[in-house]
């Protein structure tokens, strides 16, 4: 495990005693922490005032009851998020997440992260995450709006534009964005249409915003292929998932001239040589809301399923983990490097575990961390809340090309930062830099709050 500078090491110590049990957000801080070395070194400011200290502590923390009543009409009961990490940029920004496996640990690492992705987009929003350990699956369209109505009669008094602005995440889509705004607008008697995004087109939604994170994704790759002189065309791809991440970084692949071969869901993964056939995957992933094995069954022909062993057994020239935290590990790693694998880039959050990073670095895998690779879902919510300032509406051609803008300038900018610091090629290295500098250099000019 790499050494952290001596002057950190009792601040990673802290954030373990202070939020025990919560391994998800201890693997965030140290990631950071173990890129911040040169940067102690070359800015003793930063120590001085403590300010890595503050800025692994959120502003605040808000767990709360979710009570809603099932089509049965039993009561069932829910524990509902959100962390409010850091708001020296702007208003909290951060996706909320329904799932079971969500509690206070995964909101924490995920809104940790989300700090140094805003900051990386150049735009003026703060971290912060939410959720609720909530289980859409399975559960009717009433059951759903009425969860997320409990929910949001809570949530609402902590929100505004100015202040905290969530959007999705896994388990929240449109419908569900939808069933809380509803509800928001009701409770506050205002239109307040930038308080949430993700938002439907005729309702306040930006185009591009269904897409965002996935496009981004592979937009960021395309810059990693360019800055050696290659590109997407003929490439084999492997991207876990099938969720709205990984459709989306499969259609943008195509139409680069890539070739996607295999994606994957809970129950296990899809090999299509021919390519994955997108309008195929998409009626039976959104429409049907089925499993992957529906998947081959309907695409016959030389797809097939595999329901043991690991999608990055795999062999492929780019793979994007655009599935869930720790997916992708040593194993994993191990095999992506022995079948020639030159580039990882994380479409999810922190979907790769420190021991396959370090793995795949060594080998010479080139590798995005999530907070710039995937920032494209974040950096088109705040061109939402753009539009919803001056009540405006984007092309979709228009809204996509500043997507691209933007992930090429947060390419760039690792890539530069890396080079500075002693790093160069190093994306991890990079990206955690220049994030964390903006936000560092925002909370010393504010003081101490």
């Amino acid at each position: 495990m790499p050494v952290l500078h001596e002057q950190l090491i009792p601040v990673f110590d802290e954030v373990i005693a202070r939020n025990p049990g919560e391994a998800e957000f201890h693997q965030a801080v140290r990631e950071v922490l173990e890129s911040l070395s040169p940067v102690v070194g070359k800015h003793p400011e930063y120590a001085d005032a403590e300010v890595i200290r503050r800025l692994c502590e959120p502003e605040r923390q808000i767990i709360f009851r979710v009570p809603w009543t099932d089509d049965a009409g039993r009561v069932q009961l829910n524990r509902g998020f959100r962390v409010e990490f850091n708001s020296a940029l702007g208003p909290y920004k951060g996706g909320l997440r329904f799932h079971p496996s969500v509690y206070l640990g995964i909101v924490k690492f995920l809104g940790f992260e989300q700090i140094f992705k805003n900051a990386l987009t150049g735009l003026p929003i703060g971290g912060g995450k939410g959720g609720s350990d909530f289980d859409p699956k399975g559960r009717s369209a009433g059951e759903i709006m009425r969860f997320c109505q409990s929910f949001m009669t809570e949530l609402y008094r902590h929100l505004g534009e100015y202040t905290d602005v969530p959007a999705g995440d896994i388990g929240v889509g449109q419908r569900e964005i939808g069933y809380m705004f509803g509800q928001y607008k009701r409770i506050t008697n205002r239109y307040e249409s930038g308080v949430l995004t993700g938002k439907g087109l005729s309702w306040g939604g930006s185009q591009v915003r269904t897409e965002a994170t996935g496009y981004g994704t592979v937009f960021f790759v395309k810059e990693m292929l360019a800055a050696t002189g290659d590109s997407f065309e003929g490439k084999k791809v492997v991207v876990s998932g099938s969720g709205n991440v990984a459709i989306y970084a499969i259609e943008k692949i195509h139409q680069l001239g890539g070739r996607v071969i295999a994606c994957s869901d809970s129950s296990g993964y899809v090999v299509d040589e021919a390519g994955i056939d997108l309008d195929l995957l998409k009626l039976v992933k959104v429409e049907q809301r089925g499993r992957i094995s529906d998947y081959a069954r309907l695409r016959g022909g030389g797809a097939r399923v595999v329901t043991d062993g690991s999608i990055w057994d795999v062999p492929c020239s780019v793979a994007l983990p655009c599935a869930t935290q720790n997916e992708l590990d040593e194993v994993g790693a191990r095999r992506l490097v022995e079948n020639g694998c030159q580039i990882v880039a994380e479409g999810a959050n922190m979907p790769t575990t420190p021991g396959a990073i370090r793995l795949l670095r060594e080998a010479g895998v080139r590798f995005a961390p999530g907070k710039a690779a995937n920032a494209g879902g974040v950096s088109t919510s705040a061109l939402e809340m753009q539009q919803n300032a001056s009540r405006d509406s984007w092309s979709f051609d228009y809204t996509e090309e500043r997507l691209a803008e933007i992930m090429r300038s947060i390419h760039d900018r690792s890539i530069e930062t890396a080079e500075e610091y002693g790093a160069p090629g190093d994306y991890v290295a990079g990206a955690n830099i220049a994030g964390f500098i903006q936000v560092a250099d925002a909370m010393l000019a504010l003081g101490i709050v």
